[in-house]
């Protein structure tokens, strides 16, 4: 871990353009911004021609996290408190017995999700497909990882869409996977099979798929935009300038903003684009300000903000605590940028009360254009 820090710390020396005595000295043994491998541009101006909003950070593996114990607005009660009233929190059990019943693994489990009660009280889950070993290895996610994982299920579209059509309680589905670059098309019509099963079973449903990127290959995008769904996800992750030291090399900022693209393109007006972006990275506020406006540029239409917490020590350590106030001022300023719906939050995911009202009468409105 050591050494890929020492790898990063360097390379952003590098294309800060530091001369070469002083980037000698940065790397220096004794230098205590090598040991913790995070290294601070005190030089980097904003174009206002101040120093920025904080020094741009680069994210690294093993370095201290923030000082302090974690901050109050990170407790949570537990899954059934969250339901607001007693016909949501018999929906939550209910929603517990079908998924156990049935087999169904859900990231809200495997994640160990904390707004878990709220969104299965309100009638969302969010369910894997492809199998649990992703072929990716980013920094931040603490999935298990092989270049050759286990081949998909051949059965699990129709399985996974008999089970949820089956489901009373649930009134939209997330289906999600890991990376499977090991596949031709990247699992597209293992999704697009079992999308097209569920919605021939259950036309009321309304089902997000949250992808990869499939490599960028737009035959994989096209396949799955015109499967029937209602939402196509796909997370940037960060903002650009963060990308490799947090997602896996096979991934990039431009890459997933032209799958966002594509899918808007082949949705042909009958669905709607949807991504995330986790805060607390190094990320500076014009950089965040400047990711937004690229989006709307893709003509993306929800977006959702969440602190990234660190799942264990061998990932990413936190940079800092975003403040539910400078959450809150984020949501504020997607909604004035355009986007149809955006999520802000410490703990917000990706997922997050992914069937939220406005979403869901939007998709509505979407289809009567169909």
């Amino acid at each position: 871990n050591l050494e890929d820090g020492l790898y990063f710390g360097m390379a952003f020396v590098n294309s800060i353009g530091i001369d070469a005595s002083r980037r000698q000295r940065l790397m220096r043994d004794e230098s205590p911004r090598i040991r913790s491998t995070r290294v601070r541009c005190e030089c980097t101006t904003d174009e206002r021609g101040d120093v920025g909003d904080r020094a741009q950070t680069v994210p690294a593996v093993g370095v201290p996290m923030p000082p302090g114990p974690r901050p109050s607005w990170f407790r949570v009660q537990a899954p059934p408190a969250q339901a607001s009233n007693a016909s949501h929190a018999r929906r939550y059990y209910d929603v517990e017995q079908s998924l156990h019943s049935r087999s169904l693994h859900t990231v809200c489990e495997e994640a160990a999700c904390p707004n878990l009660g709220e969104c299965w009280s309100s009638g969302t889950a969010t369910i894997m497909l492809l199998g649990d070993t992703c072929t990716r290895g980013c920094r931040f996610c603490n999935v298990k990882t092989s270049s050759s994982p286990p081949p998909p299920d051949p059965s699990e579209p129709f399985n996974t869409a008999q089970a949820i059509a089956e489901w009373a309680s649930i009134n939209y589905v997330v289906l999600t996977s890991v990376d499977r670059d090991d596949m031709d098309d990247g699992g597209a019509q293992h999704f697009t099979s079992t999308v097209q099963l569920l919605k021939l079973a259950r036309p009321d449903i309304l089902v997000e798929c949250l992808v990869s990127d499939f490599q960028g290959r737009e035959e994989s995008v096209r396949i799955l935009a015109n499967s029937g769904l209602d939402v196509y996800a796909h997370n940037v992750e960060t903002v650009p300038r963060l990308q490799g030291h947090v997602r896996d090399r096979r991934a990039n900022f431009d890459q997933s903003l032209h799958v966002l693209k594509l899918a808007k393109k082949h949705g042909q007006g009958a669905i709607l684009t949807k991504t995330s972006l986790m805060l607390g990275l190094g990320e500076t506020e014009k950089e965040i300000e400047d990711t937004l406006l690229l989006l709307r540029e893709a003509d993306v239409d929800v977006v959702t903000f969440g602190q990234y917490l660190r799942p264990t020590d061998h990932h990413l350590s936190v940079v800092r605590y975003v403040t539910p106030e400078e959450f809150d001022s984020w949501r504020r300023r997607g909604e004035e940028l355009g986007f149809r719906y955006v999520a802000s939050g410490p703990l917000v995911r990706s997922s997050y009360k992914a069937g939220e009202f406005f979403i869901a009468n939007r998709i509505k409105e979407l289809r009567l254009v169909r």
